[in-house]
């Protein structure tokens, strides 16, 4: 095998994985950043009715990447954050398949959660999100007053990362969850794919070995507008 080769073989994963944002929310709608769990959960900040036709749209777009690749419905799992804008977003996929909103198909996973931004933001103007951003670019391990960084935010991906791969095995994984959390975990695999570094093989020393300040600060360029489906590893 030549040398090439070797590099493209050293990632292994058990599973495929789908990326999807959750549907616009009540809190997009009213341009509200809402990152803590307490009020993350809450039910008045669940999808609006125009996240629910994106979500419907999504489900049916994956469906047709799962017919392209020969992936029957039982072979696909749910993993999603416990965010009621994302667990909203969940079921309505799996109401499209006429899948049970339950274990083994459906998994909600603490580590998916939305990125908090801390008390000085929360409940308020998505307009703040810039500041937040530009501070991640000059730093992904500084976050904001009282909330998470870059880093933090990866390094519990990573964790949710190894519960699917040791859960599942041979399984289409749709992962739903939110911006900042997919940008991140979008990041981190995309460097995982380039990854060449022969001292690590699986895909849980590889996403670790990539949460370094030049990977994390570009996190942006994988921005995903609401109720955005991408197929990543």
């Amino acid at each position: 095998m030549k040398k090439g080769e070797e590099s493209e073989a050293m990632i292994k994963n058990r599973n495929r994985y789908w990326v999807l944002r959750h549907g616009k929310s009540i809190p997009n709608e009213r341009g509200l950043i809402v990152s803590s769990m307490e009020n993350g959960t809450l039910p008045e900040y669940e999808l609006a009715s125009e996240g629910v036709n994106q979500a419907q749209l999504a489900a049916k777009l994956f469906q047709k990447e799962l017919e392209v690749n020969n992936i029957p419905l039982a072979n696909v799992r749910i993993c999603y954050s416990p965010f009621s804008r994302t667990t909203h977003t969940a079921k309505v996929v799996a109401t499209v398949w006429n899948l049970p909103f339950e274990a083994p198909h459906c998994k909600v996973i603490q580590d998916l959660r939305e990125r908090y931004f801390g008390p000085s933001f929360e409940l308020l103007s998505h307009d703040k999100y810039q500041e937040v951003w530009d501070l991640d670019e000059k730093d992904p391990f500084a976050g904001p007053e009282g909330g998470e960084s870059v880093k933090d935010v990866a390094c519990r991906l990573a964790t949710a990362m190894d519960i699917m791969e040791s859960e599942f095995e041979g399984c289409a994984i749709l992962v739903v969850s939110h911006g900042d959390p997919l940008q991140i975990l979008q990041t981190m695999l995309n460097a995982a794919n380039q990854h060449k570094e022969p001292l690590y093989n699986d895909l849980a020393s590889i996403l670790k070995a990539v949460q370094v300040a030049p990977i994390l600060s570009q996190h942006r360029k994988f921005a995903l507008l609401t109720g955005e489906l991408r197929g990543v590893i």
